[in-house]
């Protein structure tokens, strides 16, 4: 039977994504795990797989469209398959997840916001959302997605152009630099950039974070990278780091403590049976998280060549949606670039984030006497509705104990 290939969902909380390119042409011939297309969502711009062999056919969707989730942008026909006429919600092969951007009216509308969507307005659930809590009319938003539909970027484009509710008048003197002064420089987001901030945004202000420092001596982390180091890099051909390092020890103890590697469904929390981390990375629009999964059972050697491959992808801008999707922990180390300590703000759903900064030279009292010591400055960002004071602190002791 025909095959949809709809735009595919990498997490949670994705509405849309923004087809980059085709790299297959319609009518041409696809075998299984041949690259399709390629998309960009708030994460990265990952590459999507086919998951059959056929022929590309009806294909609905052109570069740089907007696309909700779940919809069909195309098909995959066997020998004598003709497209079909209809658009059914289908589960696709590419993973993507049945189109909720109904325009039915909800329960909790009101009645003249039940007409007007009805009427004319189709909206994503995560806009509609948005809508409600920043007091937009929904009915006087012009969609920028497909058919009309309203995204979150329109939302939040409305609330930046309406005037505000009451300002004062400007003095003679603002009102002179306003006038005479040059314009201001602004940079346009990228896509990946506008909503790495909406994302980042949502969790600084919804998530109730709190934070766990703790300095630990890392004589033993130096001493373990200076040992395994050579037997990896000969074996495997890959560098070992200190962020491989912390993949390991980190997965083992979210073993020990399963509350940090849970998630917040919004009602209750959810314990996640794998452990997967996702780890940060800079690339020229933001931040990409890689993810390699079930850290807790792959050897050390295995996570440097995973985590190897993954920067190599983000760099080049060739993740794969496995590449970014699924973390429940994740790690940011900001260590290379000479950072002592700082924050992270969590992924949600997950229930916090490890922030490593660079390991210094510190003097540190030693059974009394002063002596020079190599130590790094753990923060780990907490979801309270998860995971509580004393959990989170019996976590980083594991962690600490491991190091040492």
């Amino acid at each position: 039977m025909p095959i949809s290939v709809v735009m595919p969902a990498l997490e949670m909380a994705q509405d849309t994504g923004t087809l980059v390119s085709w790299r297959k042409k319609e009518g041409e011939t696809v075998a299984k795990g041949e690259i399709l297309l390629e998309i960009e969502t708030d994460k990265a711009v990952v590459e999507v797989e086919a998951l059959a062999n056929g022929v590309l056919a009806g294909v609905k969707a052109q570069p740089g469209d907007v696309i909700p989730v779940g919809r069909t942008i195309a098909w995959i026909l066997g020998n004598g398959e003709s497209v079909p006429s209809d658009e059914p919600a289908s589960p696709s092969l590419l993973g993507g997840a049945p189109d909720s951007s109904s325009a039915i009216p909800q329960a909790n509308q009101t009645p003249s916001e039940s007409r007007t969507e009805t009427k004319r307005v189709r909206i994503s659930p995560k806009a509609r959302r948005i809508a409600q809590e920043r007091g937009v009319d929904i009915g006087r938003v012009q969609g920028s997605g497909a058919d009309g539909e309203i995204l979150v970027a329109d939302i939040l484009a409305t609330v930046e152009s309406s005037p505000p509710a009451a300002s004062a008048s400007p003095s003679k003197s603002t009102a002179t630099s306003t006038t005479t002064g040059a314009a201001p420089a602004t940079r346009a987001l990228s896509s990946i950039g506008r909503l790495m901030a909406e994302k980042t945004t949502q969790s600084w202000t919804t998530v109730p974070h709190f934070f766990l420092t703790r300095e630990v001596e890392a004589r033993g982390l130096n001493e373990a990278r200076a040992k395994l180091s050579q037997s990896i890099n000969e074996s495997r051909g890959a560098r070992l780091t200190h962020t491989d390092l912390l993949i390991s020890f980190v997965a083992r103890a979210l073993e020990e403590h399963p509350r940090l590697n849970a998630s917040w469904t919004g009602q209750e929390i959810r314990f996640n049976e794998e452990v997967n981390i996702g780890v940060a990375m800079a690339v020229e629009d933001g931040v990409v998280t890689g993810v390699i999964r079930n850290a807790n059972k792959i050897d050390l050697a295995e996570i440097a060549v995973q985590r190897r491959g993954l920067a190599e992808r983000a760099r080049a801008g060739r993740l794969r949606p496995n590449d970014i999707s699924g973390a429940t922990f994740t790690i940011s180390n900001l260590g290379m670039y000479h950072v002592n300590a700082f924050t992270a703000i969590i992924v949600p759903p997950q229930a916090a984030i490890l922030a490593v900064g660079e390991i210094v030279d510190r003097v540190v009292a030693i059974e009394g006497k002063a002596v020079v010591r190599p130590v790094i400055t753990l923060t780990l960002s907490c979801d309270h509705r998860v995971v509580d004071g004393a959990r989170g602190a019996q976590f980083m002791h594991t962690i600490a104990a491991s190091l040492q």
